[in-house]
């Protein structure tokens, strides 16, 4: 069987007799490792995927002989920077788990938008062979996420032990997590819990909401650092870890994260930031502060990842022009 690279972006593949009777999305997900299944499953219903010149659906079977064309030429999540050229910090790193600072820009993991240049893709080029949770196996080393424009410490395990035991810490809230946000408004409180369901929502299946009956519990405790006027400077610790949560959460409050594109406090919002400011092209949250027990000896271990440089730029200048005397 031999890969042709006829174009920038257009692969081109004969299948052999060892995939005949396959699914096309597991076949091509044995002959792409690359690529995640879902990513090419994704691929498949655009039409970016021909087999015999044709479009098919994911389930077709596939035959031997099969001559199958990926066409990504449009695909912006192609690999355009290679995993060997990706800045991941490296916070700590031992047999058991490697800790890192997330870049803002850089999805934890494969999914239908982002196929290719993942934080976890980028571990087991460095680490190699990783564990994956339970039933997920397009996510090794994938303890716990954070949001693709979302930066801060994460922890990813290097063994099947420290998955398990990792995993287990964060299902029953042993872990202590800080987020630093910068939000539109000042709260009412100077600290407070928001003890708010939370549940996705069914007009948006790609967001979060809060809801009166049916959401999973969700707690975040909140503390104002410094009052700006119009935002605020505000530290969160999140008790449980709902997908979202404390950008719903803060939102639902009024105070919605500055650059956070998808949940919106429109009263609060009514107040952007002044153009002269420093820019900022993501939502402004930083996960600073991580703490578990070490999956091998039972230690208590304390991470942080230092504020990135948009972050740091904007809340200087804030404090600057906005900060109490």
């Amino acid at each position: 069987m031999e890969e042709t690279r006829e174009e920038k972006g257009k692969w081109e593949r004969v299948l052999g007799g060892d995939l005949a009777g396959e699914r096309l999305d597991k076949a091509l997900h044995q002959v792409f490792p690359r690529f995640s299944r879902t990513y090419l499953k994704t691929l498949i219903k655009r039409g970016k995927v021909r087999v015999g010149g044709r479009t098919v659906k994911p389930s077709h079977v596939v035959e031997e002989g099969d001559r199958v064309v990926l066409n990504l030429e449009e695909e912006k999540v192609m690999a355009r920077v290679s995993l060997e050229e990706m800045e991941v910090p490296v916070l700590y790193e031992d047999p058991w788990i490697v800790v890192v600072a997330k870049p803002v820009g850089v999805a934890v993991h494969p999914n239908s938008a982002h196929g290719w240049g993942t934080l976890s893709q980028w571990a087991q080029w460095k680490y190699g062979p990783l564990p994956y949770p339970p039933g997920e196996p397009e996510r090794p080393g994938v303890v716990h996420r954070l949001d693709k424009e979302t930066s801060g410490v994460m922890v990813l395990a290097r063994t099947e032990e420290a998955m398990r035991e990792l995993k287990a810490q964060f299902k029953a809230r042993k872990t202590e997590k800080l987020y630093l946000a910068l939000v539109h408004g000042v709260p009412e409180f100077l600290s407070d819990y928001v003890e708010k369901p939370i549940a996705r929502d069914p007009l948006h299946p790609e967001r979060m909401k809060v809801v009166s009956e049916g959401g999973r519990e969700s707690t975040t405790f909140y503390e104002v650092l410094e009052d700006f006027g119009r935002w605020a400077w505000v530290a969160c610790m999140p008790k449980t870890g709902r997908t979202h949560q404390i950008r719903v959460h803060m939102a639902s409050l009024g105070h919605s994260l500055v650059g956070d594109k998808i949940y919106r406090s429109p009263n609060a919002q009514r107040f952007p930031l002044p153009p002269e400011a420093p820019p900022l092209e993501r939502q402004a949250l930083h996960a600073k502060r991580l703490t578990f027990f070490h999956p091998a000896h039972g230690e208590k271990v304390t991470f942080e990842a230092p504020l990135p440089g948009d972050l740091r730029a904007l809340v200087a200048w804030l404090r600057e022009r906005f900060g109490s005397p």
